[in-house]
Formats: C-alpha cells, sequence, structure tokens
C-alpha cells in the first residue's frame, strides 16, 4: 500500500463530500483554495470520477485537477495552458461560451458540491467572499452540499459580496495569501497602443479592461484623466495606479474579481467605492446598458478585414475561451455613447495579427459589435464604414511590411463577393 498522510477530520469530511461521480464547483482565480488542493495531490485516488468545474484563468491557476487521476475530470470557462497535457488527453472540457453563458451554465446546472474560499466570519457570523464574486456566489447558492476554506488571509474589501458562514455544511480553516500575479512587463510596442487607446477615452468615461498586456498597459495610461468610473469582470494593479492618481470618482466602481501583486490585495482590504458582483451584474447586457458612455477595452489573437475577431485559437489550436469581452463588447453597443475598442500588436512572431481571413474555425466577436481597432501603428475607425472602406482601414494599422499582402489578398477577397 502506498503511503499517505494521516488526513484531519475535516479533510477526510472533504474527501468524502466529493466522491465518485460528482460535479463540484470550485473557485478559482486569485481565490482558488491552496489547501484544497494541496489535499487531493497528496490523496490523487480520491479524485476518480470528480469533475472540478471553474473558470480557471491563464497564468493564475497552474494546478492541474484532471492530472491527478485517468478518471479525474475539469470543466473550464477559459484553457490555462498548464491544463494542456490533460485536454489532449480528454480530461478537461471548455465550454464554448461567455462569462454571462458560464454564469447562466451554473443556474441551469447547479454542481451537487460548492468548494469556495471565504473571510473569517465577523461577531455577526457574516462571511465575505473576498476579492472575487463572479461565480463563487452561484454555485454556492444553488449547490447541495457546501465547504468554505476559511482564510484569515483573504483580503476582506469594504464592498464585497458577503453570506452567513453557517450555511457552509464543512469549514476547513486554512492561512495562505491570495494566489498573486505581479503587473506584467511593459514594452515599447503596449505603450505607443497604450497610448493611442487613452486618446480615445474621455474623463468621466466607464471603463472596462480585459485580460491581456494591451488592456492593462491601456488603462495605466489613463492617469491624467478625472472621473473615471471602472465597470469590469477584472481588476489589478492598475486599478490602485488610477485610483492613486487621482483618476477615479470616488466611487460606483464595481468588478467581479481582483487579481494582482501581494500589495495590492493589502490595499483592496479597505479600497472603499469598488463593489465586487456576481456575474450578471458585472457582465449582463441589462446592467450595461444602463451605464453612460461605457468603453470596453479587449484584446485578441487576430482580427480579420472584415473586423472580426478570433480570441480563442492560436495556429489552429484551441489557445483559451471566449473569456467576458464578448460580453463586454455587446455591452458597449448597448450604452448611450459606449464604445467597444480592440487593441493589440500589429505582429506576434513575425506574423500579422491583422489577417485578411481569420485562421480560426469560429468567429469569438462579430463584425458588427466592434467599433475600434488600435494596433502600434495607428487606429481604425470602423464603425458604420461599409466593407471596402473597413478593410482599407484596418491594413492601415496593420504592419507596414504586410500591407502589401493585405491589400492584395483583400482585392481577391472582393472580387470573389
Amino acid at each position: 500500500m502506498p503511503w499517505s498522510p494521516r488526513l484531519s477530520p475535516s479533510d477526510e469530511k472533504v474527501l468524502s463530500a466529493l466522491g465518485p461521480g460528482r460535479r463540484a464547483y470550485l473557485s478559482a482565480g486569485s481565490v482558488e483554495p491552496v489547501a484544497f488542493s494541496q489535499l487531493l495531490a497528496a490523496q490523487p485516488d480520491r479524485a476518480a470520477g470528480l469533475n472540478l468545474i471553474g473558470s480557471f484563468v491563464p497564468g493564475v491557476n497552474r494546478f492541474d485537477y484532471a492530472g491527478l487521476h485517468p478518471d479525474a475530470r475539469m470543466t473550464t470557462l477559459l484553457l490555462p495552458e498548464d491544463l494542456r497535457a490533460s485536454f489532449e488527453l480528454g480530461r478537461v472540457d471548455v465550454l464554448p461560451v461567455s462569462y454571462t453563458g458560464f454564469a447562466a451554465y451554473l443556474e441551469r446546472r447547479p454542481p451537487e458540491v460548492a468548494v469556495v474560499q471565504l473571510t473569517p466570519a465577523d461577531a455577526s457570523g457574516i462571511s465575505s467572499f473576498g476579492p472575487a464574486a463572479d461565480f463563487a456566489p452561484i454555485a454556492w447558492r444553488n449547490a447541495r452540499f457546501r465547504i468554505a476554506y476559511v482564510n484569515p488571509s483573504l483580503p476582506r474589501p469594504p464592498g464585497g459580496l458577503t453570506v452567513p458562514l453557517a450555511m457552509a455544511d464543512i469549514v476547513v480553516e486554512c492561512d495562505h495569501p491570495p494566489l498573486a500575479v505581479p503587473p506584467g512587463a511593459t514594452s515599447p510596442v503596449l505603450q505607443q497602443i497604450a497610448e493611442q487607446v487613452a486618446n480615445l477615452v474621455e474623463d468621466g468615461a466607464c471603463v472596462q479592461a480585459g485580460l491581456g498586456g494591451a488592456p492593462a498597459a491601456a488603462l495605466a495610461a489613463l492617469t491624467s484623466r478625472r472621473n473615471l468610473t471602472v465597470h469590469s469582470g477584472m481588476v489589478s494593479d492598475e486599478y490602485m495606479t488610477l485610483h492613486q492618481a487621482g483618476a477615479l470618482a470616488p466611487d460606483g466602481h464595481v468588478a467581479g474579481v481582483a487579481i494582482g501583486s501581494a500589495a495590492f490585495y493589502t490595499w483592496l482590504g479597505s479600497a472603499e467605492g469598488l463593489a465586487f458582483a456576481s456575474t450578471p451584474q458585472t457582465h449582463g447586457a441589462r446592467a450595461l446598458a444602463q451605464l453612460d458612455r461605457f468603453t470596453a477595452i479587449n484584446s485578441a489573437l487576430e482580427v480579420d478585414l472584415f473586423g472580426q475577431a478570433n480570441l480563442e485559437w492560436r495556429n489552429g489550436r484551441l489557445a483559451s475561451g471566449m473569456g467576458g469581452a464578448p460580453d463586454f463588447i455587446a455591452g458597449a453597443q448597448l450604452s448611450a455613447g459606449g464604445r467597444s475598442i480592440v487593441a493589440l500588436p500589429a505582429t506576434a512572431k513575425g506574423r500579422s495579427r491583422i489577417v485578411a481571413r481569420l485562421g480560426a474555425p469560429t468567429v469569438s466577436i462579430p463584425r458588427n459589435l466592434i467599433d475600434t481597432v488600435v494596433t502600434e501603428h495607428g487606429v481604425a475607425e470602423i464603425r458604420d464604414l461599409p466593407l471596402e472602406a473597413r478593410a482599407q482601414k484596418l491594413i492601415a494599422v496593420a504592419a507596414p511590411e504586410h500591407q502589401s499582402t493585405l491589400q492584395r489578398e483583400w482585392e481577391d477577397i472582393r472580387n470573389r463577393i
């Protein structure tokens, strides 16, 4: 018999609650419970038949639960590179939905078990979901069995969503910092993109920024603006930077999760004016339509000459999921004075990211939803433009060395239309 560590009574209860054939939601992002992954890593056979469901974030959630056992599975909204091996073995299912679609999935198909991380309860017995309220409240409310990892190191933002700790069927004490990600390195190209995006954002606008170097750099470039509000699926260190620069309105800011540095998490513990809300409130069309001048800043792997974007496929292989960008880009169309911006470097490893045709089997963002495409070479305002004019605008922001090829490819496409 292989040796295994002695389990505490609470650990044994957790493993017994999971059981073969169970679907269990697991908090991810910055609040993935490290104690839970350590427990399963020490007892890999107990992962047999388990399906862990969550929004596992690339670069943050690196533990491959599906790799613990041949019969273990994961269901995810995104596809971190760390899950690639299990994905290729057929143990990881990627749902082809946006954030609002994933929230609806959890409502329609509630997990039997919810495993979430909470702050310690206050004197009234109320805990907080901390810096993450995107999907955990939905799973927690609908699950038949609830497991709470209570962590005193989890920041408790003043505007965090709260829940009675008494709702938990099992409470496990743990103490580890939230998963931290330092701010990404910038570059001259990203700075050029950021400056051009910043010129499109007015004082008093409502801003969202998605995953990726270009949106993060664009948000950080808004320090000279004033009275901005942030309504986003995620906030990072750039939000703190804007606050400290005086760029933000005193309150009215909304986010689903916070992912950033250890210093950022410490600051969040006393950050007034920022409310954490679940996905229907952060990404839902009804909520976004109420915002004035909602400016959605997102990225893409490639944009074609029709204005369609690919967010998911790299060199013909699935590299990620849709994420929240489709929701925010569509929401910008509903906002009075709204604008959807796709910001991306013009090339990657020498290949143009402005392409004649998408090299992907599916379209992540249709051509009718993107207003503006920004690269280091300029700004393409394509809203309201017919086919020929928008193609020419997009060719003009491609890398100069690729423009003549794109022009020839477009002429061939146009002749076939």
